[in-house]
């Protein structure tokens, strides 16, 4: 297949399947950092403001794009289970302790139930299919993009904030923060960009906010549609003070950066590249 789109050829070799008889045994690989501060910093002072805006945008999504998708494939997997589970207890069906206990906690998680010690009522099961579900990489690349100023931002530097979420009493403080008016809000950080990004998805998915891309989604889903970040997109016009002209933004970045292709992408299998200590001795 002939890549035609800038995430195609940016990701051709990462991202695009190939069929199980031509993969080979991956080989794991170790790349050296001298520190945890290595990439952020070199990106943010350095290679970002010497690249031409071309490359910065590939290896932006490049480096982001994988990651949303694990997300996602970790998200399927819980809504398989799940779905499997409640269609068995809707038709009367037994389920194993073990099962219950992780249905349960998935309820917790996903704010359908709010402690371990209730139960999921049968008239829950569609409200919790409905929150665990994927966030279309093409909406989550131009969310992250946008929010993060293509990671150059001073919370994606600090804090591996890269979509923009608040939180109140901790995480990193905005220079101008309007106490008065909105309490001690700041913007939530993170220990890794996957942890941001887990963390993000989880957001869209419970707070109730977002409960018409949820709906939207599923009406998708009901109807056997493809879910493109585009049409996710109108959804989001509380995600930004800004409303409707931050909905017309991210629309633009999709369309403009082609990334509507990376909705279909998903991972191939293939080795792990282990980030360790520069001079650590191997094992």
């Amino acid at each position: 297949m002939k890549p035609t789109t800038l995430l195609a050829k940016t990701l051709v070799v990462a991202l695009l399947a190939v069929p199980t008889f031509a993969q080979v045994a991956p080989t794991d690989e170790k790349v050296p950092c001298r520190n945890y501060r290595d990439v952020p910093d070199t990106w943010r002072e350095r290679s970002a403001r010497e690249l031409s805006v071309a490359d910065k945008k590939r290896l932006f999504f490049r480096f982001l794009a994988p990651i949303l998708l694990r997300i996602n494939e970790l998200i399927l997997e819980d809504r398989v289970r799940a779905k499997d589970l409640t269609e068995r207890l809707a038709q009367g069906q037994s389920v194993t302790a073990d099962d219950q206990a992780w249905l349960t906690k998935l309820a917790v998680k996903y704010k359908v139930l709010e402690s371990t010690s209730q139960r999921l009522p049968s008239n829950a099961f569609a409200e919790l299919l409905m929150r665990v579900d994927v966030v279309p990489p093409s909406l989550s690349l131009a969310q992250a993009a946008s929010e993060s100023g293509w990671g150059t931002s001073r919370f994606a530097a600090e804090g591996n904030s890269l979509f923009g979420q608040w939180t109140w009493g901790k995480g990193l403080k905005p220079a101008e923060q309007r106490t008065s008016a909105l309490g001690d809000y700041r913007v939530a950080a993170f220990d890794s960009t996957a942890q941001a990004a887990y963390s993000y998805a989880l957001n869209l998915n419970t707070e109730r906010s977002y409960g018409d891309l949820r709906l939207k989604r599923a009406e998708l889903r009901r109807q056997s549609l493809r879910i493109p970040g585009t049409v996710l997109a109108e959804t989001l016009l509380h995600y930004s003070e800004r409303g409707q002209a931050y909905v017309d933004d991210l629309k633009a970045l999709i369309r403009n950066n082609r990334l509507n292709d990376a909705d279909d992408a998903y991972l191939r299998h293939m080795a792990v590249i282990h980030i360790v200590a520069a001079g650590a001795k191997p094992r």
